[in-house]
């Protein structure tokens, strides 16, 4: 795990864009954007918090937090690895962006549902999805909560009121706010936070969710990851816009930008939008300021599209080591307690991978199953057609 840092105020001379031979490469974002005076920021570089806008949180809560973002940064290493390997077919992570995902995720209520986009494994884990649940969905085993009938990194917990990723860009968006209508109908107390990057901006499914929410003021909160990049597409190709959070304006959904590796401003913009919804008051768009640091997945080679150094600026802002300073300050959190901490959490991943390479694959027949009370006579045909039919080498089950 990274542990670089550096004071944001150091990185001024890499944020043009310019590389050191010279040439001019896309930047997606300037590294200082968190510092606009429009951006709520809590978590300064000392590692103190402003107390204008500081959450209040225990230090347990803060640890929690941060057990869970490490959590989600060995996960992401270690998948990748997995993925190299053969052992499974792809992974989408969260690398740099682990802050956003939990804070806003920390920040729902428990009767609030989440709708994901495919980068918040985290957020389904805090909603309480068991690791070995999520690592069955990544080898696609019977175990597996959707069966092994998506790809892997599309999940759900429905315990947890945490909804299906699906591939297709913004449709997400349109589902949770239809989803948070129908609860404004039935008078019941709930939000719905829905998760989305800045190319989903560009997406039908955005404008239309913005716009219905907006009208009748649903109670949704509208997160937008800017991490940068639309796979290999910069921010500054995606819109003209100065900001995300300003497109709200056009639907009349307030924005409010946050710097989105400061895990403390992400809690506590999320808060105040849940706060607004369940008022009545509508709809609310977070641009959470971030920085993916890896490629958009693992079927993804991001030097094809930024180099190398354009990425650095980014790594010293990393969410991870920014928390850690002020756990450092706070409780005097060692390097010894990372070690620990680290090991515990391997050996657990471990143990869930070992468990998921062993467990069986899904039978046949069950891709026929959830979806009629009784199958039709037709797919009675084509199950029992399909189960006499030849078998590639090693799928005999």
């Amino acid at each position: 795990m990274s542990t670089a840092t550096q004071p944001a105020s150091s990185l001024a001379s890499t944020a043009s864009g310019g590389s050191t031979d010279g040439s001019v490469h896309p930047v997606a974002r300037h590294p200082l954007d968190a510092h606009a005076p429009d951006v709520v920021r809590v978590l300064r570089d000392d590692g103190t918090l402003d107390p204008a806008n500081d959450p209040g949180l225990r230090s347990d809560e803060v640890l929690t937090l941060y057990r869970a973002m490490v959590r989600a940064r060995l996960l992401d290493e270690r998948l990748v690895l997995l993925q190299r390997q053969g052992r499974i077919g792809f992974h989408i992570g969260c690398l740099g962006e682990e802050a956003s995902i939990l804070g806003s995720a920390f920040a729902m209520r428990e009767n609030d549902w989440i709708f994901p986009c495919y980068r918040e494994f985290a957020a389904a884990l805090w909603r309480g999805m068991p690791l070995q649940r999520y690592v069955d969905n990544m080898f696609g085993n019977t175990n597996d909560p959707v069966k092994g009938r998506q790809m892997p990194d599309h999940y759900t917990w429905k315990r947890g009121k945490f909804g299906s990723v699906s591939s297709p860009i913004g449709t997400q968006i349109t589902q949770a706010v239809g989803f948070a209508w129908a609860a404004k109908i039935r008078k019941e107390d709930l939000t719905a936070l829905v998760y989305f990057g800045d190319g989903a901006t560009s997406s039908n499914e955005f404008h239309n969710g913005m716009n219905f929410a907006g009208v009748f003021k649903t109670p949704v909160v509208f997160f937008c990851r800017n991490n940068g990049w639309a796979i290999s597409v910069p921010t500054e190709r995606q819109t003209a816009s100065e900001t995300f959070a300003q497109k709200g304006v056009a639907y009349g959904v307030p924005g409010v930008r946050c710097d989105g590796n400061d895990l403390f401003a992400v809690i506590k913009v999320t808060r105040d939008a849940v706060a607004r919804a369940a008022r009545g008051e509508g709809p609310t768009i977070i641009e959470a300021l971030t920085y993916r640091l890896s490629g958009h997945s693992t079927s993804d080679d991001p030097k094809a599209y930024r180099p190398e150094a354009g990425v650095d600026p980014w790594k010293k802002l990393d969410p991870i080591p920014r928390l850690r300073r002020y756990i450092e300050r706070t409780i005097g959190w060692t390097d010894a307690q990372d070690k620990e901490l680290e090991a515990e959490l391997d050996a657990e991943l471990k143990a869930a991978i070992a468990v998921s390479e062993k467990t069986a694959l899904p039978s046949l027949e069950s891709m026929f199953e959830d979806v009629f009370g009784e199958l039709p006579w037709h797919l009675q045909e084509q199950r029992d057609e399909l189960l006499r039919g030849p078998r590639a080498k090693g799928h005999g089950h």
